[in-house]
C-alpha cells in the first residue's frame, strides 16, 4: 500500500504544462502530437458522445433496431461534427459512447464484436483527423475476460488514449468484483484515464423504475448524479483506490452529488474501523470531475472542493442534457488565467497526454 505522501503527489496530478516520460508499462501510441496555439490552451471535451455509421448498422442487426442517435447526423458524420466544433468552440473531442451502450442487451459476443467496431471506428476519425478526435476504449464488460481482451487489443492503438465503461450494469457493481479487478489492473498500467456513463434502460435505472423512472421522469436528472456518487464512494471504501494508486477516474456530471456529499462521508467514516488510509479531502482529489454542473455557482464549489486541477471541461454533446458553450460558462466564472486554462484543457491533456 502507498503511503499518505505517495498517495497524494499521485492522485494531486500536480504536473502543469509538458507531460514527461510515460511511466512503466504505458503503451507508446502512434498519435501525432496536438500543436499549441502560443498563449492558449485548446479546449478539451472530455465527455462527448457519437456513434459511427458501421457501428449503428452492427448494432441494428444484434439488438434488433438501430440506435437513437442514427437520426443526428452529429453523432455520425465526421464533417459535419467538426463544423459544429468550430461554430461552438470545442477543438478536441473525446469521443465516447452515451448511455446506450449495448452491453445489457447483447450476449458477450455480440458485445466483443461491438465494442471492437466502434473502437475500430474511433482509430479511423483519429487518423482523419489526429488533433481533433481521440477515443476511449469501449469495453463489453459483461464478460470481463473479454473486456480485458479488446483492451489489449486496441491498447497502444492511434488515437485511443482513455478507457470508457458504464457505472454498473442491471444494478450489479461489476466494477468492484474481483473477476474485473485485471481490467483495473491493466487500465492503470497503461496510464489510461478511466471515464464512466450510466446505462438508460429501465433494468439499469438507479433507484428502480418506480422510484425515478416512469411518471417521475427523474432516472436522468436525480438518478444519473446518485450513481457517480455511488461509484465514488465505493472505489473508496473497497479499497480500489488504494490497490491501484496510479489509476486516473474521471466522473462526468461534475461528479454527481458526490462532490456536495463527501462531507457527509467523512463524518460517516470518521469512528470506522479500521480507519480508511486517508483522509475524504485525500480522496476526494482522487479524482477527475467534468464541469457539466449546469449553473456556474455550482462550478465553482466543485472547484472550490477539489481544486482547478481536478476538473476537465464536458458537455454531454449532443443531448438535450448538454452544455453547448462549455468554454463560455468556464469563462463566466472569472477564474485566474491559468485555473480557466486547466479546465479548458490542460487538465485534459495531461490525462490523454496530447
Amino acid at each position: 500500500m502507498s503511503s499518505r505522501r505517495d498517495f497524494m503527489k499521485i492522485g494531486v496530478g500536480a504536473v502543469a504544462g509538458t507531460v514527461g516520460a510515460m511511466g512503466a508499462g504505458r503503451v507508446r501510441t502512434q498519435a501525432a502530437q496536438v500543436p499549441r496555439t502560443a498563449g492558449a490552451v485548446r479546449s478539451v471535451d472530455m465527455h462527448s458522445h457519437w456513434s459511427p455509421d458501421a457501428y449503428n448498422k452492427a448494432f441494428a442487426v444484434k439488438v434488433g433496431k438501430p440506435p437513437d442517435e442514427v437520426n443526428n447526423a452529429l453523432y455520425v458524420d465526421r464533417e459535419k461534427r467538426t463544423q459544429w466544433m468550430q461554430q461552438n468552440g470545442i477543438q478536441v473531442h473525446l469521443l465516447t459512447m452515451s448511455g446506450r451502450m449495448p452491453w445489457w442487451q447483447v450476449s458477450p459476443q455480440d458485445g466483443a464484436e461491438l465494442a471492437r467496431i466502434i473502437n475500430d471506428e474511433a482509430i479511423a476519425w483519429h487518423t482523419a483527423d489526429p488533433t481533433r478526435f481521440f477515443g476511449a476504449a469501449e469495453l463489453p464488460v459483461r464478460d470481463p475476460q473479454m473486456a480485458l481482451r479488446e483492451l489489449d487489443r486496441v491498447a497502444g492503438k492511434p488515437g485511443i488514449r482513455a478507457v470508457h465503461v458504464p457505472n454498473s450494469l442491471e444494478g450489479l457493481d461489476y466494477l468492484f468484483e474481483p473477476a474485473f479487478e485485471p481490467v483495473l489492473a491493466r487500465i492503470e498500467a497503461l496510464g489510461y484515464p478511466l471515464t464512466f456513463h450510466p446505462l438508460d434502460g429501465e433494468p439499469n435505472m438507479y433507484g428502480g423504475k418506480d422510484r425515478l423512472g416512469g411518471k417521475w421522469g427523474l432516472s436522468n436528472p436525480v438518478g444519473f448524479p446518485a450513481e457517480h456518487s455511488t461509484t465514488a464512494a465505493k472505489f473508496i471504501v473497497s479499497g480500489t483506490l488504494d490497490k491501484f494508486p496510479r489509476l486516473e477516474v474521471v466522473l462526468p456530471h461534475a461528479g454527481g452529488s458526490f462532490p456536495f456529499i463527501a462531507g457527509r462521508l467523512d463524518r460517516s467514516f470518521k469512528n470506522r474501523r479500521p480507519p480508511l488510509p486517508h483522509t475524504m479531502r485525500e480522496y476526494v482529489r482522487r479524482f477527475h470531475y467534468d464541469s457539466l454542473a449546469f449553473w456556474p455557482e455550482a462550478l465553482q464549489y466543485v472547484i472550490d472542493v477539489v481544486g482547478s486541477d481536478r476538473v476537465v471541461l464536458g458537455t454531454d454533446i449532443y443531448y438535450p442534457m448538454d452544455e453547448e458553450h462549455p468554454v463560455e460558462f468556464v469563462d463566466g466564472l472569472k477564474l485566474p488565467a491559468a485555473d480557466r486554462d486547466r479546465i479548458v484543457g490542460g487538465n485534459a491533456a495531461r490525462l490523454l497526454h496530447l
